[in-house]
């Protein structure tokens, strides 16, 4: 992973865009799901310094070969809540740090959210929570496999974008990024093509609702077949035949041999793009105390229209 991954606000371009937060923070009803403060949102988030405007749209026309942008320097809370503890947990009151993750989600495209994922709130926290240390998912702290977010799904999200609100006690929590760009230099044609088959199928989670039947197959890399779409989650995804098995773990082996470790510091927001980067994190031992790893998380869509007959009239949540 080269620097040009990184964006670095100055300090006038942070304060700047602090200035269009906390207005937005101020917007009434002061909730983050109200669809006139969404209004008030996409229409702010063109306020935001000129040079981040330019690197966001660069990035969304183009994620490059590492599939992330890592921008640095966003305003930080004066002062902080305790890390949320429980499951589900959500930003529904329009706090500037809620306004800031919101900002520059909408100005790269619509941030949406899913009914049947922590209620269809738009901006999330990924917090650890007691008892959940195991799971596969955002509120555990165990290794998480390398995933493209929602990969089961349609309309799954086009990019990804992670917040830090608070790093975690030791710092070593670590968002793990890896790029199928790079990847898929390392893959046998006779790989490429058993990926683009339609012979892999991926578990819905219980929160979603399990479908009748079998769910789908689908294939893993779809697309150009020398610049693919990626889609499958290591711990979800399952093949359907031997050879299919044999291509996932050759995938798997040269994602692994170009994996990144990037860690977070407040006021740091990851972007990744779904389509292309998959993700994931290292294992952390959260305390529990207040002060845990705190992360805003939303999901982009880049054509909003496409999803548009999952989303009630005209919202922002999948249905």
């Amino acid at each position: 992973m080269t620097e040009d991954h990184i964006f670095t606000l100055s300090q006038a371009e942070r304060e700047q865009t602090g200035a269009v937060a906390a207005a937005l923070a101020e917007v009434e009803p002061g909730l983050v799901d109200d669809r006139a403060w969404l209004d008030a949102c996409r229409g702010m988030s063109e306020q935001l310094p000129e040079r981040l405007r330019r690197r966001l749209r660069e990035f969304r026309h183009d994620p490059q070969l590492d599939g992330m942008l890592l921008v640095r320097n966003l305003p930080r809370a004066a002062s902080l809540a305790p890390t949320p503890t429980v499951t589900g947990s959500v930003e529904r009151k329009a706090t500037p740090a809620a306004g800031t993750t919101a900002l520059v989600s909408m100005q790269i495209g619509e941030v949406i959210a899913y009914r049947d994922e922590k209620s269809g709130a738009l901006v999330q926290n990924v917090v650890p929570v007691a008892g959940r240390e195991e799971q596969q998912s955002n509120a555990g702290s165990v290794p998480l496999e390398l995933h493209v977010e929602n990969a089961f799904h349609p309309h799954r999200p086009d990019m990804v974008a992670l917040f830090c609100i608070r790093p975690d006690h030791d710092g070593g929590a670590g968002l793990r990024v890896a790029s199928v760009r790079r990847a898929i230099q390392m893959l046998p044609d006779d790989i490429r093509k058993v990926l683009g088959e339609d012979r892999f199928r991926t578990e819905v989670p219980p929160s979603f609702g399990a479908p009748g039947g079998q769910v789908p197959r689908h294939p893993i890399l779809s697309g150009d077949f020398d610049d693919p779409d990626v889609r499958v989650d290591f711990h979800a995804t399952h093949p359907d035949d031997d050879q299919a098995a044999e291509a996932m773990t050759v995938l798997r082996a040269a994602l692994d041999t170009i994996t990144r470790a990037v860690h977070l510091e407040p006021g740091d927001l990851a972007i990744v793009d779904n389509r292309v980067a998959l993700h994931g994190r290292t294992h952390f031992v959260p305390r529990y105390d207040g002060e845990d790893r705190w992360l805003h998380r939303t999901f982009i869509h880049l054509d909003h229209r496409r999803s548009r007959p999952m989303r009630p009239g005209n919202g922002q949540v999948l249905s």
